[in-house]
């Protein structure tokens, strides 16, 4: 895909991105002005309090909410103006998302679910790719278990594998150790930091706990939609 050259050489940039959304109560403004560069390769951690649009700024850099204001680039897109099917293609090949709740289809075997994005993207090796991801992370034991089968930690493993499998440009997640206890919480994000840095993937990480946060090369603070503080880190991720 051609580079945008508006986007600059960042990973992903936002400019002036609001977003506002129609409730019981009337107009709710989630994100209010929210001007974002984050580098190739970066580690991003995202923190504020519950309501502050942290959740809501992943959806609108992954372009699964539109902004209503303002422009987001992405991977050297903009993708202020794609359609719907050309922003599914573009996360497809650009954009990898974790979840808190891992999202992994109930009918599905580990391997079937960490080989969807490949499968979609038409890759006639998608099987065996998806198979050397889940032995990456440790699961290429458990590779025709269903998600009931597995612990908490193992389903997030698989939604890591997912992720990574396609080698993602940038890496959204979203409190990927929210449903895990500390050590298993722990082990998970050791995993993905180790992943992000073999791929070289730029990572934007939703967390409430400083711990986490402090693993990123950089931290940003969101307080009503704002960005209220920018920080580097000394975290583990920078080195």
């Amino acid at each position: 895909m051609p580079d945008d050259s508006t986007a600059g050489d960042a990973a992903l940039r936002l400019e002036q991105v609001t977003l506002s959304l129609t409730s019981d109560a009337g107009l709710v403004n989630i994100l209010r002005g929210i001007d974002l560069a984050v580098d190739p390769g970066e580690a991003l951690g995202v923190v504020g309090p519950s309501g502050s649009g942290k959740t809501s700024m992943l959806m609108v850099m992954a372009g699964l909410e539109r902004a209503s204001s303002g422009r987001v680039h992405a991977a050297g897109r903009d993708l202020t103006d794609l359609s719907e099917d050309d922003l599914a293609r573009f996360r497809r090949d650009h954009i990898g998302i974790v979840f808190q709740n891992f999202h992994l289809v109930p009918t599905m075997t580990a391997l079937e679910n960490a080989a969807l994005a490949v499968e979609f993207a038409g890759a006639a090796d998608a099987f065996d790719r998806s198979r050397a991801m889940l032995d990456a992370v440790g699961l290429g034991h458990r590779l025709d278990h269903y998600p009931s089968q597995l612990s908490g930690g193992e389903q997030q493993r698989v939604a890591l594998a997912r992720a990574f499998v396609t080698e993602p440009t940038v890496l959204l997640a979203d409190e990927p150790t929210g449903n895990l206890d500390g050590a298993t919480g722990e082990a998970v994000m050791d995993l993905l930091f180790d992943m992000r840095q073999r791929l070289g993937t730029t990572l934007v990480l939703v967390t409430h706990e400083p711990d986490v946060a402090g693993r990123c090369s950089r931290v940003i603070h969101l307080a009503d939609g704002l960005i209220a503080a920018d920080e580097r880190s000394t975290g583990a991720a920078a080195s």
